[in-house]
């Protein structure tokens, strides 16, 4: 347990830098935090600019993929984005759903709740609101949202199994999530695996791809659908920082990947029964 609190303090502490930062600092960093690299390296390399509700303000460039995209949102839907940051992706959310909807922001980090606050007063939406909590226990009833998203955040998260109860506990029957977020394939080299710097950089808090699949599917999630998937490369000015010169070369070569998803889960219905099976 203090292990897990001194990385989610980690993590705090990284993203109140972030929230300070520029765009282009942030891209040119691994998710931001900080290991340098004079290749501008993008985790994220999805243009959100076409969307509608994007705004510039709030990108941070921080995402490693677009799940409003393939959220599936309604107009009228209540949509929880999980990591809001200064709100990119709860403003193309709320584009979505209308005036008539709702859209929640959660993030941990209170500079990034302050810049996402501000961003929604300039934009004049009543109906987005944000608030600060952790994910493994978030501060929403149950039973309340439509639709979850979650861009490049769940895996900067101890306990993702917690995360998952709660994003089943939040949802409506009949509602879904589609996130994105980082998963590997393969044991990375110790040296990113154990650097708490690489932590805060969204690599070493992945977990095997099928594990994570998995996970959701152990919380009792139906119809789990990988939406985009593509490989993530990080430069090797970067990787220089955590390996040497042969571990470089073998990871490089090897069958290792890092990899980006976009998945999508529903919470299924309840059929009315008294009983755990309906025939």
């Amino acid at each position: 347990m203090e292990y897990e609190n001194e990385l989610k303090e980690l993590v705090k502490q990284k993203y109140a830098q972030i929230a300070l930062q520029d765009k282009e600092t942030n891209q040119s960093s691994c998710c931001g935090s900080g290991c340098c690299s004079t290749e501008v390296y993008n985790i994220m390399s999805d243009d959100y600019t076409s969307l509608e509700g994007y705004n510039p303000d709030a990108d941070l460039g921080l995402g490693c993929g677009l799940p409003t995209q393939f959220a599936n949102i309604k107009k009228g839907d209540t949509v929880i984005d999980l990591g809001s940051g200064a709100g990119n992706d709860c403003f193309i959310a709320r584009a979505e759903t209308g005036e008539d909807g709702r859209v929640i922001g959660i993030d941990f980090t209170p500079a990034m709740i302050e810049m996402a606050k501000i961003n929604a007063q300039k934009l004049g939406f009543a109906n987005v609101e944000f608030r600060q909590g952790d994910i493994e226990k978030m501060p929403v009833t149950s039973n309340l949202a439509d639709v979850i998203v979650s861009n490049c955040v769940l895996n900067l998260v101890p306990d993702k199994d917690a995360v998952f109860k709660e994003i089943f506990r939040v949802l409506k029957q009949g509602g879904h999530f589609s996130i994105s977020d980082v998963v590997l394939v393969g044991e990375l080299p110790e040296g990113l695996r154990k650097d708490a710097e690489m932590y805060a950089g969204c690599v070493f808090g992945a977990i095997q791809k099928e594990a994570y699949l998995e996970l959701i599917k152990a919380n009792g999630f139906s119809n789990v659908t990988i939406q985009k998937e593509k490989a993530i490369n990080i430069p090797n000015d970067i990787l220089k920082n955590y390996l040497d010169e042969k571990e470089l070369n073998s990871f490089k070569t090897g069958n290792t990947g890092i990899f980006s998803i976009t998945v999508y889960a529903e919470k299924a219905k309840s059929c009315g029964c008294s009983t755990d099976c309906c025939n």
